[in-house]
């Protein structure tokens, strides 16, 4: 299983998957929006969505894990 973590601190804009969704190396998996940015958030590997363990609105550190991939 991989974990794909927030790079950044900040807001939980969107949510580009949900689970059963095939995603592949650098597929964005959500949107952060941080400063009045929105910075993409992309899997490190490809997989099969899971789990996601954020909302949109959700406010996230970095580091936290938003999404888990099989």
């Amino acid at each position: 299983m991989a974990d794909v973590e927030a790079h950044i601190t900040g807001t939980v804009w969107k949510i580009e998957c949900k689970p059963g969704d095939v995603i592949a190396e650098g597929d964005t998996v959500a949107i952060l929006e941080s400063m009045k940015m929105e910075m993409p958030v992309e899997a490190e590997d490809a997989g099969t969505v899971k789990e996601i363990l954020c909302e949109e609105g959700q406010a996230v550190n970095e580091g936290d894990v938003l999404v888990v991939l099989e």
